[in-house]
């Protein structure tokens, strides 16, 4: 019997979960841990902010659940992971341990490496549902007296996807409430170039962006440092292809949405061996540190190095199918470590993206996510906001179905020869 705990309870923690119960053998133990008893669907949380979705339409209670799949379930805050103990700690002193852990945490957010960053301070984040919703709030002040936005991701960020998004929503937002001609928008990012998305591009996502946002006088500033933020103003470096300064920005905002940089989470920031300088788990190519070859990780927990380097800082994004991938090589690797042999599986890392633009949206395939790809395109169209909306809807039913890839969805990805695993 081995007890195999994934902890966090995401976008990979739980599709973990589900995979490894099936890969398991009948006396192997299953443990979720969370510090939440509820599961939320990030992509949404760029609709919150601007109240086109509720809280209760992105999240799932667990509990049941994971008890219909026989799997055990403990909520608390993990303060510190001992590998060599195979133990974690929780801030009420209890402990539990492990035979194999599954690290699904996501990130810690970063807001306190820019002075006046984050809801504590004066710009809002859709990073998790409980922002989403203080940043919805603040925009329905702001629309009852329209002024300046900024909007986009500082230094380090690694998701530039939602900052797009976040841009675009609120634009049809003001123009669904006929306010769009009193708000100056301003995108600033990190990217060398808008598209960019820390994957140096995705098929024409350069010019396509550029153009999307030329469409909606959203004007734009690339290679940007964000030196602080104080109320109403924020202080913005734009450098050059070297990284040395360019220009000084002094953007006057009403309304601010920035994502932040991400490090790895305070549990596991100081255990040698087994995270990088940001506190990111390091894996191999089958997803196992290689320190202590019984811990695991997945999603943006993971370390990964850019593809190559960028003027200002930015980090690598984990996407949702790229992050599925990363589940079934790990799932398929414990239960080879169960029987006594060797994990063989690797992840293929490919991307499938679904953004929305409000009324309309962007997809993008990269086989595999970081270049040379094998793939590599990027279309556009009211259909892909259709499927946004409708991959929403799909993902919530396999959170509360207790199913990571239910049969017709592994033959949609056979038949468009999109796999997870090398092997495939």
């Amino acid at each position: 019997m081995a007890d195999i705990v994934v902890l966090g309870a995401g976008l990979g923690g739980l599709p973990m979960a589900y995979e490894m119960k099936d890969l398991a053998r009948a006396e192997d133990r299953i443990i979720v841990v969370s510090d939440k008893d509820y599961y939320h669907f990030i992509p949404s949380n760029p609709w919150v902010a601007v109240d086109w979705r509720k809280r209760e339409e992105i999240t799932v209670a667990i509990e049941k659940p994971l008890k219909r799949r026989k799997i055990d379930f403990k909520v608390g805050k993990v303060t510190e992971v001992h590998p060599r103990d195979n133990l974690i700690a929780f801030e009420n002193g209890e402990t539990l341990s492990y035979d194999h852990l599954v690290i699904a945490t996501g990130p810690k957010l970063a807001f306190d490496e820019i002075d006046g960053l984050g809801p504590n301070g004066f710009t809002q984040s859709i990073c998790h549902i409980d922002h989403a919703e203080v940043a919805r709030d603040k925009w329905l002040e702001f629309v009852k007296k329209p002024g300046p936005v900024v909007v986009g991701a500082v230094q380090g960020a690694s998701c530039f996807g939602p900052a797009y998004e976040a841009a675009f929503i609120m634009d049809k937002d003001l123009r669904n409430r006929k306010i769009r001609d009193q708000v100056p928008m301003t995108f600033v990012t990190s990217e060398p170039f808008a598209g960019h998305l820390g994957l140096d591009g995705v098929g024409d996502s350069k010019s396509i962006m550029e153009s999307e946002m030329r469409s909606r006088h959203i004007d734009w500033i690339c290679n940007a440092k964000v030196d602080k933020v104080e109320d109403g103003i924020m202080h913005v470096i734009e450098c050059d292809e070297s990284g040395q300064e360019k220009k000084r920005h002094e953007l006057p905002f009403d309304y601010s949405m920035m994502l932040p940089a991400f490090t790895g989470i305070d549990a596991v920031r100081n255990v040698e061996g087994l995270v990088n300088p940001r506190g990111f788990i390091v894996v191999d190519d089958h997803q196992c540190n290689p320190t202590f070859n019984n811990i695991w990780g997945i999603g943006v927990a993971v370390a990964i190095a850019p593809p190559k380097p960028t003027p200002v800082p930015t980090g690598v994004p984990k996407t949702g199918f790229m992050i599925e991938s990363m589940v079934t090589a790990t799932a398929h690797n414990i239960r080879a470590c169960l029987d006594g042999k060797e994990p063989t599986k690797k992840a293929t890392w490919n991307a499938i993206c679904l953004a929305d633009m409000g009324d309309t949206g962007i997809a993008f395939v990269a086989m595999p996510q970081i270049p040379p790809r094998n793939v590599s395109w990027m279309k556009g169209g009211k259909w892909a906001h259709l499927a946004k909306v409708g991959f929403e809807k799909y993902f919530l039913h396999k959170i509360k179905s207790g199913v990571s890839e239910p049969l017709y969805e592994k033959f949609v990805m056979k038949t468009l020869k999109i796999g997870k695993l090398k092997s495939e």
